[in-house]
């Protein structure tokens, strides 16, 4: 039996490390959600040497636009986004601390490089299971730019929150893993 892997955020170094590509993890904490536009904004106040409107030292950005909540939950359907569409603003991000990404689908070689240099981890969730994930998700937030509605950057305490170690801080990539276990060569 595969033993799932306990974390707690703000991400060490310590955890970090010992994360390998295929693992389980089970997070708990506070991550934060951002997808395209948030990013955009993140990285153009940066290029004006403008603060970010969230510290991500050591955070984890979830990258998904939930739906509104029901009643009685903290939140709608959280699903994954496709994780390509934030490569352009991640090196960044890494470089000023962020530790940890969740999201899906593999990542470009810059994006690699960057978690290689920085020591971070991305993680993938589960697509398809949005209902499921946002049982995970116990308070939620907007602490940056309303305007941008589903894709404002919320702040979320989570518990067991499920995913998997895609590409460890290593440059382990589960996504080339995989396809080389399966492949058949002629």
């Amino acid at each position: 039996m595969t033993k799932i892997k306990q974390l707690t955020t703000p991400l060490t170094l310590e955890q970090i490390k010992n994360l390998k590509a295929g693992d389980q993890v089970s997070i708990t904490g506070v991550i934060y959600s951002a997808r395209d536009a948030a990013h955009k904004n993140m990285v153009d106040a940066l290029k004006e040497n403008k603060p970010l409107p969230i510290d991500v030292t050591n955070q984890i950005i979830y990258y998904a636009g939930p739906t509104p909540a029901k009643p009685g939950k903290a939140i709608g359907s959280c699903g994954p986004t496709t994780s390509g569409r934030m490569d352009a603003y991640s090196p960044a991000l890494m470089e000023h601390g962020l530790k940890g990404m969740i999201g899906k689908g593999p990542r470009s070689k810059e994006v690699i490089e960057s978690m290689k240099k920085n020591g971070a981890v991305y993680f993938a969730a589960i697509g398809g299971a949005a209902a499921l994930i946002a049982d995970t998700i116990k308070k939620v937030d907007i602490v940056a730019y309303p305007e941008l509605g589903p894709e404002a950057i919320r702040r979320m305490e989570v518990e067991n929150y499920p995913c998997i170690v895609a590409i460890d801080s290593e440059g382990n990539d589960l996504y080339e893993m995989g396809v080389k276990q399966y492949r058949v060569e002629d």
